[in-house]
């Protein structure tokens, strides 16, 4: 297992589709393990494999929750059902998310509150769960990395206005920026 560089913000491959994974094999198995190690030694909850510069669609998490689902696993080639996002305005206190591929960041933002997620494990097994509160949010969040939408993009505009100035005074517009998990100071201060 390898911790793997962490991209930021004007990385490319975080704004575009991520590609189906056809292949079920060794080399996927062990980017799922380096991803897991990544997520880890980030002190994430989740990780899309477009945060380490691998465009295809699969992401771990680690969220204990009081769903029928794992507190730990990885979901592949995953399909997204969510209820209806609610049309408040978000609330700073209670919907402020970060992401590592916008590190020491966080801003509200208003996701469903249940998510059905279907997909398959690194063996290829079928994997289905339903996910509520601040595990769909973690569900959601994730599944967003894999169409190429970062939970910036969702911003509402007063909270999109912020973002973007923290982004652009970060130098985070243009490709090539990476945080190392384990070696760089962590962001979020864990």
């Amino acid at each position: 297992m390898t911790v793997r560089p962490i991209v930021i913000h004007g990385e490319p491959v975080l704004h575009r589709r991520a590609a189906e994974v056809e292949e079920f094999n060794d080399e996927l198995r062990a980017l799922v393990a380096d991803m897991y190690e990544t997520m880890d030694v980030a002190n994430g909850v989740g990780l899309a494999a477009p945060q380490i510069g691998v465009g295809l669609r699969l992401f771990t998490f680690a969220y204990e929750n009081d769903d029928d689902a794992p507190d730990r696993g990885v979901v592949i080639n995953p399909v997204l059902i969510t209820s209806k996002v609610p049309g408040s305005a978000p609330d700073p206190d209670e919907t402020s998310e970060g992401c590592l591929s916008v590190p020491g960041e966080n801003f509200p933002v208003n996701r469903a509150e249940w998510a059905k997620i279907k997909g398959f494990d690194e063996h290829g097994s079928p994997v289905e769960f339903e996910a509520t509160d601040w595990f769909a949010r973690v569900i959601q969040h994730e599944y967003d990395h894999l169409d190429g939408k970062l939970y910036v993009d969702r911003l509402t505009d007063r909270w999109s206005r912020k973002a973007r100035k923290a982004i652009k005074a970060q130098g985070w517009t243009v490709p090539g920026n990476t945080w190392m998990p384990g070696v760089d100071p962590d962001p979020f201060g864990h």
